[in-house]
């Protein structure tokens, strides 16, 4: 490994204790409310600790409940107002503290409606689908630091789609640094608002998505990309391979249309599937046998099934001989 690469790496991890973020006032007609007034708080002890895959804080990974909207956040659902906006209002999910965005990354904002009516009541358990993303602004510029859109960033500024339904719903701001991702410590930040939707709107997204389940770590983009190494090109390459490279919904579609994300990009791997296990029949003159596993990289998939499919996506230690590259 290069020596100035490392240098950057130890220098922006030494930063991260005070760089952290979490998003706790919602915008509402440019009027900033207080903080967890109508976002759910979490029960942290540190309210801004980010979630990880590896070297968590405190045991919370993407692949739990708790990723909805933080570490017991649903226990304070009960008391968090819920803000009443016009679809086609623009809203903003503002810092903790005056805080920015201070780590390289693509930020995310998701949705999701409340079935029985009440987004008190829901734990966020049903499905999501998202409405507003940045990722890269300068394919060009310091991929650290300001190449990305979200880079100094005090909020997340978002439109409600015009055409979605009157109901309550669970409004999720996300950002990611990927400052720790050649170390599978990519870090989430994120945070639930709970607001009720006025207006007639018909529409439906197309993809919808469940959480957990959005992300892995045997995602490159989370466990393996390098910053001070790869091209922006590369990483445009494994955001697409994440929920992150869809496109978000700003209208149009209905219910007939929606369709689960999780699904689609099962039924594609299972296809991926099949005329692999052709070619290999083909090959060898015999089938394999099959262990009923489906090759989908939005769902957590065992490392073995990754090895079998031949992917590049599982990073260890042991590939970097014990050390970040």
């Amino acid at each position: 490994m290069h020596f100035t690469t490392l240098v950057g790496v130890a220098a922006v991890l030494a930063e991260s204790a005070s760089a952290h973020y979490i998003f706790s006032k919602l915008v509402v007609n440019n009027q900033v409310s207080n903080d967890w007034e109508y976002i759910r708080q979490t029960t942290r002890q540190v309210n801004y600790y980010p979630t990880k895959f590896y070297k968590t804080f405190d045991n919370l990974t993407p692949n739990d409940n708790d990723f909805r909207c933080n570490l017991g956040s649903f226990q304070n659902a009960g008391k968090t107002k819920v803000a009443t906006v016009a679809a086609g209002d623009t809203l903003g999910m503002k810092l903790f503290y005056d805080a920015k965005v201070q780590h390289p990354g693509p930020g995310q904002v998701w949705m999701s409606k409340a079935p029985s009516g009440n987004v008190k009541e829901y734990e966020g358990d049903g499905e999501w689908f998202k409405i507003w993303e940045k990722t890269l602004c300068n394919e060009n510029g310091d991929l650290t630091k300001d190449a990305w859109c979200t880079y100094g960033m005090d909020r997340f500024e978002f439109q409600i789609p015009k055409d979605t339904p009157a109901g309550e719903y669970l409004v999720r701001a996300e950002h990611m640094g990927l400052h720790g991702a050649q170390a599978n410590e990519a870090e989430f930040y994120y945070s639930c608002a709970q607001v009720k939707v006025t207006g007639d709107g018909n529409g439906a997204p197309a993809q919808t998505y469940k959480i957990p389940g959005l992300y892995n770590d045997n995602m490159v983009l989370f466990n393996g990309l390098n910053l001070w190494v790869d091209k922006a090109a590369q990483i445009n390459a494994d955001i697409a391979k994440t929920p992150i490279g869809d496109a978000p919904w700003t209208g149009g579609g209905s219910a007939q249309q929606s369709s689960s994300g999780n699904d689609k990009n099962q039924n594609q791997n299972q296809n991926q599937n099949q005329n692999q296990n052709q070619n290999q029949n083909q090959n060898q003159g015999a089938s394999a046998p099959s262990n009923g596993n489906s090759w989908n990289s939005w769902n957590p998939w065992s490392k073995q099934n990754a090895a079998a499919q031949g992917s590049d996506a599982t990073h260890t230690d042991a590939n970097c001989n014990g050390g970040m590259h």
